[in-house]
């Protein structure tokens, strides 16, 4: 029996149902909710993910503001933009989309953002609630993958979960949320010595290492919840994720396929986040 699968893109179409009908809400009390999102450069997996954003933010009726900037923008006049952002009333979430050129630091730029109107979860200060369980907002894909795995209500409290992967973006505040539910959590690289070991033991397996296929049936245990963070282009052309999808399906009892798995619950929780970020703005 293959695994089920965890729809994402079934569940994010729920959500932003929701999402639509609050901001309806939010936006009769005159606090429309307003993200900006920058580009600087000219990355094209970068352009496919923001015109997503963008699009998702239309048809979930919020204000987008999409700006573009040469590759030689300097990190004082984007760092001047943002803080011209920050003090925007029509705009709740303000994201920079990653990787910037090589002479822009990335640290800088993330911590310019107003901790209130950081949607994307990466400033040092959310990092730092989310430690203490007290986020403002929750990084967007680790706050998809919990969705996910409320949608099937899987007992977290006490499972051993295994999380592949140490990124300040995903792999260690997904570690957080998972601590936080109850989950005992493993984290492992994909240097981590005998591997399979640690992953074979999970009840939940996170995989987010940007390496092809690198996670394999023989390496999953019987019946576990398997999501798989990563989106690769392999020399064909075809989209794949970390894990083997072709060998894992047939030992987890779950698996998110790629794509349609995590992928668009990642920008429904942007959403989420910038919604959220519009009704405390309207309670002030």
């Amino acid at each position: 029996m293959p695994a089920q699968l965890l729809d994402g893109v079934a569940l994010s179409k729920k959500i932003r149902t929701e999402i639509t009908a609050r901001a309806a809400i939010v936006t009769a009390k005159g606090a429309r909710p307003g993200l900006a999102v920058i580009v600087v450069g000219d990355n094209p997996a970068s352009a496919v993910y923001v015109r997503n954003k963008v699009k998702a933010c239309e048809e979930v009726g919020f204000h987008s503001v999409l700006e573009r900037y040469e590759a030689e923008m300097n990190e004082e006049a984007l760092l001047a933009r943002i803080a011209t952002l920050n003090a925007d009333p029509a705009i709740h979430g303000i994201l920079v989309q990653l990787p910037l050129p090589a002479h822009i630091a990335s640290e800088r730029v993330l911590e310019a953002i107003a901790p209130q109107k950081d949607v994307d979860g990466f400033h040092v200060a959310n990092a730092g609630a989310l430690m203490v369980g007290a986020p403002e907002f929750k990084p967007c894909t680790p706050y998809g993958c919990m969705k996910l795995l409320e949608s099937i209500e899987y007992p977290l409290r006490g499972a051993r979960a295994v999380v592949v992967g140490a990124s300040n973006i995903v792999g260690k505040p997904m570690a957080m949320l998972l601590l936080q539910a109850g989950a005992t959590v493993t984290i492992c690289n994909s240097k981590t010595r005998d591997l399979a070991h640690h992953t074979k033991d999970a009840d939940v397996l996170v995989v987010a290492t940007g390496k092809p296929k690198m996670i394999t049936g023989d390496m999953v245990k019987s019946g576990s919840v398997v999501i798989d963070v990563g989106i690769n282009r392999l020399p064909d052309g075809k989209l794949c994720g970390d894990v083997d999808f072709d060998t894992a399906k047939y030992i987890a009892g779950w698996i998110t396929p790629v794509p349609g798995g995590v992928g668009p619950m990642t920008i429904t929780m942007l959403l989420m986040n910038t919604l959220e970020a519009a009704e405390k703005a309207s309670k002030h």
